[in-house]
């Protein structure tokens, strides 16, 4: 499932990592990448440990925490501590799938942390840089994403993906991985359907009898499938 949520930071949320981005550490993104995927990657990155990083990391969690589409459709068990790039002056990065396991150092140890989400969140407008689009090859085929400030992409971490070049300006963003209660992407899908249409009727009909059936069987079925 590739699912875009708009609005997860407002524009000022945005204006303010833009400010404390501008003035940042900026290092080699090769960092984060895997033996084959780090041939691919020419951009740069915040470091983890760098302490904007941190910041601007803790205030995406928590916009993620009060996003309630999010949380639907990751359904999330642990969520990566996100990270920043920037891409500019030509630089992309070539189709790759992203590692399996990711590990958090950022609780003093090394939790390791299944990829079966990635996410993107945009903090440049689409007409700030040429370029620079996330595609996304799906079982509809390839799919090319470009957002506005403040909105995230979120789709499988199985997908194979590249940021095609950007040409001019800067391409800024956010990414992160989740591990999900479910890890099968075909059951996170039906989940976020079945939570969609209780949500509807919810609106529509909210004193139906079905909808006390209907969320019963939402729990049941987390029950069976979740991983914890």
């Amino acid at each position: 499932m590739l699912l875009t949520i708009p609005q997860v930071l407002t524009p000022d949320q945005v204006a303010h990592c833009r400010a404390r981005l501008g003035t940042a550490a900026w290092g080699d993104g090769k960092v984060t990448a895997g033996y084959q995927s780090g041939k691919a990657k020419d951009n740069a990155q915040l470091p983890e440990t760098d302490p904007v990083a941190r910041e601007l990391g803790a205030l995406v969690l928590e916009a993620l925490a009060r996003n309630s589409t999010f949380f639907s459709a990751a359904l999330p068990q642990r969520v990566y501590p996100p990270l920043f790039n920037r891409y500019g002056g030509g630089q992309s990065f070539g189709f790759h799938v992203d590692n399996a396991i990711r590990y958090d150092r950022s609780r003093g140890g090394a939790e390791p942390v299944r990829t079966d989400l990635s996410a993107t969140l945009f903090l440049s407008a689409p007409e700030e840089y040429d370029g620079g689009e996330l595609v996304i090859e799906d079982t509809y085929g390839m799919q090319r994403v470009k957002l506005q400030a403040g909105d995230m992409v979120l789709y499988p971490g199985t997908s194979l993906h590249q940021v095609t070049p950007v040409t001019r300006g800067e391409r800024i963003a956010s990414f992160f991985w989740i591990q999900s209660l479910l890890r099968e992407d075909a059951q996170r899908r039906l989940m976020f359907e079945l939570d969609l249409s209780i949500r509807r009727l919810t609106q529509d009909v909210p004193d139906h009898p079905a909808l006390v059936q209907l969320t019963g069987v939402y729990h049941n079925l987390l029950r069976r499938w979740s991983d914890t």
